[in-house]
């Protein structure tokens, strides 16, 4: 019995001793913060990469949908001029959805750089795609432009039958077109632009790729574009989320059906890019902040973004990798 009462005491004297020192190790923790409290700056940007890239504030501007990347006060950096190509994309052909601008131009780009011609797919935003077709020749590599809405599954079709018959072959498809626009709540939702983001989104998504699996063999690869909105969803952008979500799962569904085939199905997840996307959706005075939330402080720049696209194109680089959604947010929160 004085047994059970010494060991009792024991354990009772192990359990204030261990509170004390939690509390001590708080204690000090609220001295520290204490002491700190108001004197902390502003985060600053965070500058990663070969060049310095701008910062917030962004101009205050709006632009009319589906927005042009030639009206943009600062315009958004897709050259990548620290990129060196190697060939990794060497004699292939793309399609590029959503090619005249923002993402799509530098993946355009980066990808004609590597050694692939290059099929600029785009709405009707024609001296952007002009803009993007000279950049793909000056790399030296062949281009097309081709206009039209994805939604239409007929369009589909005929721009994967010109890109054929444009360059004999199909390797790449880069599903990255997109429509989006804030709310406030769900009830603002109107069915129009319910199935504008719906059918934009993923349905088009899923139009290019049926239409283009005929033409892709093994070592094809598709690349669909989704979003850190698809991974943490977004208040105010309730049905681009839900697209973006759902890109991600038929990513990942592709990836398991073409398993077979060779052809590898992969995605990219965004944070916020500095592209006429945003600027014709949000408010002047919101777009001045644009990407200061995100874990380096400002947005990126499309030629930030575009190498991750070469990366899971090219069998040298990616043959082992099918069924990712790669984040590329500017940190693990974007």
């Amino acid at each position: 019995m004085a047994m059970k009462k010494k060991t009792a005491t024991k354990r009772v004297s192990s359990t204030v001793a261990t509170v004390a020192k939690q509390r001590a190790i708080q204690d000090r923790a609220d001295s520290i913060a204490k002491k700190s409290a108001g004197k902390k700056k502003p985060a600053k940007a965070v500058q990663a990469g070969a060049r310095r890239q701008p910062e917030n504030p962004m101009p205050r501007q709006h632009l009319a949908k589906p927005g042009n990347e030639r009206d943009l006060k600062v315009q958004p950096r897709f050259l990548a001029p620290d990129y060196a190509g190697s060939g990794k994309l060497e004699g292939m052909a793309a399609i590029v959805t959503g090619g005249d601008s923002g993402i799509g131009r530098a993946v355009a780009v980066l990808f004609a750089r590597e050694g692939a011609d290059v099929a600029v797919l785009y709405l009707d935003e024609h001296e952007d795609a002009q803009a993007t077709l000279r950049c793909v020749e000056a790399e030296g590599r062949n281009g097309i432009l081709i206009s039209g809405d994805v939604k239409d599954p007929d369009f589909c079709e005929r721009a994967v039958r010109e890109t054929v018959d444009a360059f004999g072959r199909l390797d790449i498809l880069v599903n990255n077109a997109a429509f989006q626009q804030h709310l406030e709540k769900l009830e603002d939702l109107s069915d129009a632009q319910l199935q504008e983001t719906l059918q934009t989104n993923i349905g088009g998504y899923i139009h290019m790729a049926r239409a283009a699996l005929p033409h892709m063999g093994k070592g094809a690869s598709i690349i669909n574009t989704g979003s850190e909105t698809g991974i943490f969803g977004s208040k105010h952008l309730l049905d681009y989320s839900a697209t973006k979500g759902a890109i991600h799962a038929f990513t990942k569904s592709l990836a398991s059906n073409l398993l077979s085939r060779g052809i590898r199905v992969n995605a990219v997840a965004p944070g916020p890019v500095w592209t006429p996307l945003n600027p014709a959706d949000q408010t002047a005075e919101q777009i001045a902040k644009f990407g200061q939330d995100s874990d380096m402080g400002r947005p990126a720049q499309p030629e930030e973004i575009s190498p991750a696209y070469v990366f899971l194109a090219s069998p040298a680089t990616a043959s082992y990798i099918s069924g990712i959604v790669l984040p590329v947010m500017g940190g693990p929160r974007g």
